[in-house]
């Protein structure tokens, strides 16, 4: 009881124009918060629609890929962002993985911290479909057929880096001897290209 009495004469100490000043900024902070909130979600929500514009036969070339990467630069969200609007379980894998690349590659954030993250929200064994088509070597003055190279692999191996080869092609994307890379959530039906192609699976 005495303390609760000291506890009131100190809050009635305040003089009103501070006690204002106080509540003010703490409003105002609130605001702020609300604010930034929204802009986070608009911003992932967007992505979240540019993913699923471009994977609607259920796999994503690599570019769009690191374009939706790009897009959550610019937005800057941070790691908790991800969490909250990028690995939900009701969200698409292939979203899944532009949230765990863009947590490594761009946040900066620690494998352990990522995988953490990812079993809290119950997608760590999600998996995903990796492939890519690699320029055929020359062998004798003559060039061998394009290589066919796929992995499936789970988003908790990639944020260990168990497949450094599959986080090394999903960075570079196409360029150079590398001339397509596909992520896919399912196995979709091979196309023409790949069905040519020497296939190469480990």
């Amino acid at each position: 009881m005495k303390a609760m009495k000291q506890s009131e004469r100190v809050h009635t100490s305040i003089p009103d124009d501070i006690a204002f000043k106080i509540a003010s900024l703490l409003q105002g902070w609130k605001d702020f918060y609300i604010k930034r909130h929204k802009e986070v979600a608009g911003n992932a929500t967007a992505v979240a629609k540019f993913v699923e514009l471009c994977s609607q036969t259920e796999s994503l070339e690599v570019g769009d890929h690191l374009k939706a990467i790009e897009d959550l630069s610019t937005t800057q969200l941070g790691f908790k962002d991800v969490q909250m609007f990028l690995f939900k379980p009701k969200c698409n894998v292939l979203l899944n993985l532009v949230g765990l690349h863009y947590c490594i590659h761009w946040l900066g954030v620690p494998g352990e911290y990522v995988i953490e993250a990812l079993q809290s929200c119950k997608i760590s064994e999600r998996q995903v479909c990796v492939k890519w088509w690699k320029l055929g070597r020359w062998f004798y003055g003559f060039r061998m057929r394009d290589e066919y190279h796929s992995r499936w692999v789970s988003l908790a191996d990639l944020a260990m880096a168990k497949e450094p080869e599959v986080l090394v092609v999903l960075q570079r994307g196409a360029i150079h001897e590398v001339l397509r890379v596909q992520i896919s959530a399912a196995n979709p039906t091979c196309t023409p290209w790949s069905c040519q192609s020497t296939q190469t699976q480990n």
